[in-house]
């Protein structure tokens, strides 16, 4: 397995792939149906956005993050209306500005962490984390800030294990029947001299 920074040209099917099992059911409703919604995201990746785990040259593993304005996942208000039209990407684009997080200064902000359902449980998830901590201390960044829904907690533990604190939870009771989750928590990890030094989690 090779844990690698940027998502490799030519594995954008990849990673939309594991983005959309891993978050399809919140991304539904702005970017449905389900081919349409994978070939977006495959279409607007920022390759120098995201970290990558491969196994045989296969992308088994991406975690994105924020950095100058542009995150792993893009594509504007134009692009949105061109895939989807005019009258029906206005409500999705209202949709998708729901999931708009800016970081504060001196913070880096995580995208997401999606793992092949095969793979998982082998450590992946903690050299992406460990990557992402390391991209956040070379950019001066103080600490690391992702948020995790209630409904997925196998992720908030993986988070917690790496050093992850939650600090805020916001209740969202009228996204539970629209995106299948109640909850939203904060959780945030200082950047340490091991990051510094490029170790980042362990």
């Amino acid at each position: 397995m090779e844990c690698r920074r940027g998502v490799p040209e030519g594995s954008e099917q990849e990673v939309a792939a594991l983005y959309w099992e891993a978050f399809g059911r919140k991304l539904g409703p702005a970017l449905n149906p389900p081919d349409t919604g994978r070939a977006f995201i495959a279409a607007h990746v920022n390759h120098d956005r995201g970290v990558t785990a491969l196994v045989d040259g296969r992308v088994v593993g991406v975690a994105g993050y924020q950095l100058g304005g542009r995150a792993l996942t893009g594509g504007d208000v134009q692009d949105v209306l061109s895939t989807y039209g005019f009258l029906r990407g206005l409500p999705r684009l209202a949709v998708l500005a729901l999931f708009e997080r800016t970081p504060r200064a001196g913070e880096l902000v995580m995208d997401g962490i999606a793992v092949d359902t095969r793979h998982r449980g082998g450590g992946i998830g903690g050299l992406l984390l460990g990557q992402v901590a390391a991209i956040a201390a070379e950019n001066g960044c103080r600490r690391v800030r992702l948020d995790v829904i209630d409904t997925n907690p196998r992720a908030r533990a993986l988070y917690e294990r790496h050093g992850f604190v939650a600090r805020h939870t916001e209740r969202t009771p009228y996204l539970r029947r629209l995106m299948g989750f109640g909850a939203v928590t904060t959780m945030y990890r200082p950047v340490t001299e091991a990051d510094r030094a490029g170790g980042g989690t362990r």
